[in-house]
């Protein structure tokens, strides 16, 4: 495999989407929903959640990584620490916008020689090109519940645009949103599974 501009252009389109559709999803939910506190998982955490993993595998290790103020490094307690209140639209708009940048910057600097190279997290036995394509599914996956918590609470997933900033529909919109249907969200919503569990469901 090379490395070369076509590549990394068609990566970064797929994964561009995938941050447009998490973004979609923030802007189509309503205050209401945003603040209740009784939604299992609550929509502000599950947005949180989505964009600290994306920041942190994007890293080259987990040596010095901290995220932007105001967020911290609770999201790595394996207690399920969660944050102190429930972040706002603003913010978390912010850190998206944050993710989105060093997406971008770290596909475009991927080489042949980099993308083969074990990754820096030392529990991972992947490659950094492998856990690039494994951040961009949880992105994926994580956009698809919340288009799924609209599409029961609010119906609003049908304003919600395909087509993004990077220009791509996101194929696999549908097909995990069907998943989802199937399982009742039961999988996806444990707390004590994707979400108190953090990442511990999505590596094996």
């Amino acid at each position: 495999m090379t490395v070369d501009t076509t590549w990394r252009t068609g990566v970064w389109k797929q994964f561009g989407a995938a941050i447009d559709m998490l973004e979609n999803a923030m802007h189509a939910c309503p205050d209401e929903l945003w603040r209740d506190r009784s939604q299992r998982p609550e929509f502000w955490y599950l947005v949180y959640h989505t964009l600290f993993w994306l920041d942190y595998y994007l890293s080259d290790s987990s040596d010095g990584f901290v995220p932007p103020a105001p967020f911290t490094l609770d999201e790595l307690d394996p207690a399920g620490l969660l944050p102190e209140r429930p972040y706002t639209k603003a913010e978390l708009q912010s850190y998206l916008g944050h993710g989105r940048t060093k997406c971008r910057a770290t596909i475009e600097a991927l080489t042949d020689e980099k993308a083969r190279r074990r990754c820096g997290f030392e529990r991972l036995d992947m490659s950094v090109l492998e856990l690039l394509l494994y951040n961009m599914r949880h992105v994926q996956h994580h956009a698809a519940q919340l288009n799924l918590i609209l599409r029961q609470q609010v119906d609003a997933v049908h304003d919600l645009p395909f087509f993004g900033f990077a220009g791509v529909a996101d194929l696999d919109h549908e097909h995990e949103a069907v998943e989802l249907r199937l399982g009742e969200l039961k999988r996806a919503f444990l707390f004590d599974g994707i979400l108190r569990g953090k990442h511990q469901e999505w590596i094996r």
